[in-house]
């Protein structure tokens, strides 16, 4: 099946809940029911191939163990209490699939028959039915990118609460360059949402040929469905190596080894933006409190960066996404911000466009944090000023493949690059009393007002009309100046 058919296909799905159930809770029912759907699929095409290969099928043999009466045709045969059979089913399925599947279906009310009557599930039922999702119509790939396309169209009709569910995969891409994870790494992110960073280190191995089986992923989310999602995405997308919690990551880390929080390769996150009530009893005696400064109680953003920091190995580095607030907010912060400066942690400090998150119309800051930073980058800090990269939409702004290419190589470059990037040592940091607002290190030019664009941009047309430039000359021209 053609991916666009696929997406088409499944976003109609949710033309059949309009009306009771609302928008933001689409996700909810959607996806355990494809999820439900694909594994039944797939189920009854080993099936066959065991039987016509060997004559009979072995039940142990499946991925999935699906009992007896909870296969997805049993449950379309059923003509009333449909809510019932769908909840009984999903959880015999999870009960027969302790170590894969416990959990995996939520804890959506289908019993619940003012938002679900039978003829409504029979109807979502039935539109279900029309396709045989198993691998032979529906590779793990496209199933995969058609859920990732699901997870952007909920996200975009729950608009504010998708904030806490989803990250613009523009920033996730950006982010997985800087950290350029490799085979054989380990990867975690204490706040994985539907766990799309995970999944852009699979495709960016993927993309270059490398073996991206060999990640090992680990993820906490403390929302139920959120969590149950992120899961339901891994095993879309046939990956087989991953350990997704659901845990409030700041009060009940899930992660130890030899009774210590266990370490990984590489961290990424957009945790939560200013979290309250986080936990700050629970850190007194923990680990984590290595600093010996607990964060504002009021506030976990240092503590997320603390967490990340203490799960990440000697030669680690981890990515973070954050509000510019961690980068000058003073008393505690400023105390911590000093001890992590001094240990020579930040590596660089980036500046995005406003916008670009739902539910947060200001600005975003990434921060790459490395335990063991490059020769040429010891002693310093990298500030990139990326606010004016991106492209204005009608409701949220979004960073095209240019400006990530363009913020990347700013990266990599290490210089100075006027307008865009500095590299400021250490002791500068320190006579600012360890404030890292990057307007404070990169100079912006002066932006010319638009009635001044609006001229040049005229006279640009006039030039035109009486010049013998070639058109896709002149028309390169008149796009970088829209630009």
């Amino acid at each position: 099946m053609e991916l666009n058919t696929l997406e088409s296909w499944l976003f109609e799905a949710a033309n059949i809940l309009r009306g009771p159930v609302d928008q933001s809770d689409y996700k909810a029912y959607i996806f355990p029911l494809l999820f439900l759907k694909r594994i039944s699929d797939v189920y009854d095409e080993e099936r066959s191939e065991a039987i016509q290969e060997y004559g009979e099928d072995f039940p142990d043999e499946h991925r999935f163990i699906i009992p007896e009466g909870c296969y997805w045709d049993d449950i379309r045969t059923s003509t009333k209490d449909i809510g019932k059979k769908l909840q009984v089913s999903m959880r015999k399925i999870e009960d027969a699939n302790p170590q894969t599947l416990y959990g995996i279906f939520g804890d959506t009310e289908w019993t619940n028959k003012e938002k679900l009557s039978d003829s409504l599930l029979i109807n979502l039922i039935e539109h279900f039915s029309e396709k045989t999702l198993n691998n032979k119509n529906v590779t793990p790939s496209t199933m995969g990118d058609a859920y990732e396309f699901l997870i952007k169209k909920f996200a975009d009709l729950s608009n504010k609460k998708a904030g806490e569910f989803y990250t613009p995969r523009s920033v996730i891409r950006l982010m997985t360059m800087i950290l350029d994870p490799q085979e054989k790494m380990s990867i975690y992110d204490p706040a994985c949402g539907t766990g799309g960073m995970l999944l852009e280190a699979i495709d960016y191995l993927k993309k270059q040929g490398k073996e991206y089986r060999t990640l090992k992923l680990y993820g906490n989310e403390k929302n139920l469905t959120t969590s149950a999602i992120a899961r339901i995405n891994m095993f879309l997308h046939d990956i087989a190596d991953f350990n997704i919690i659901r845990t409030d990551t700041l009060k009940e880390p899930v992660f130890f080894m030899d009774d210590k929080l266990q370490q990984f390769d590489l961290v990424i996150a957009n945790p939560p933006f200013s979290l309250q009530n986080w936990g700050q009893e629970e850190w007194e005696k923990d680990e984590r409190n290595s600093l010996g400064i607990l964060p504002n109680s009021k506030n976990g953003d240092f503590a997320w960066i603390l967490h990340m920091l203490h799960s990440l190995k000697s030669d680690g580095k981890m990515a973070v996404v954050l509000p510019p607030g961690v980068l000058f907010r003073g008393n505690i912060e400023e105390k911590l911000r000093k001890e992590l400066v001094e240990r020579d942690y930040f590596e660089t400090i980036i500046g995005l466009g406003t916008n670009l998150f739902y539910g947060a119309s200001l600005s975003a800051t990434i921060l790459i944090l490395n335990k063991k930073k490059p020769h040429n980058r010891k002693g310093k800090i990298q500030f990139i000023d990326a606010s004016g990269l991106y492209k204005a939409g009608k409701a949220q702004n979004f960073m095209l493949d240019k400006h990530i290419e363009k913020v990347y190589q700013l990266y990599k470059s290490f210089e100075h690059t006027d307008n865009l990037s500095s590299i400021v040592e250490l002791k500068e940091i320190k006579k600012n009393s360890y404030n890292l607002n990057i307007t404070r290190y990169v100079d912006k030019l002066e932006q010319a007002d638009e009635i001044t664009l609006e001229m040049a941009y005229k006279t640009m047309i006039k030039v035109y009309e009486t010049s013998k430039l070639a058109d896709d000359e002149v028309i390169e021209m008149l796009s970088q100046m829209e630009e």
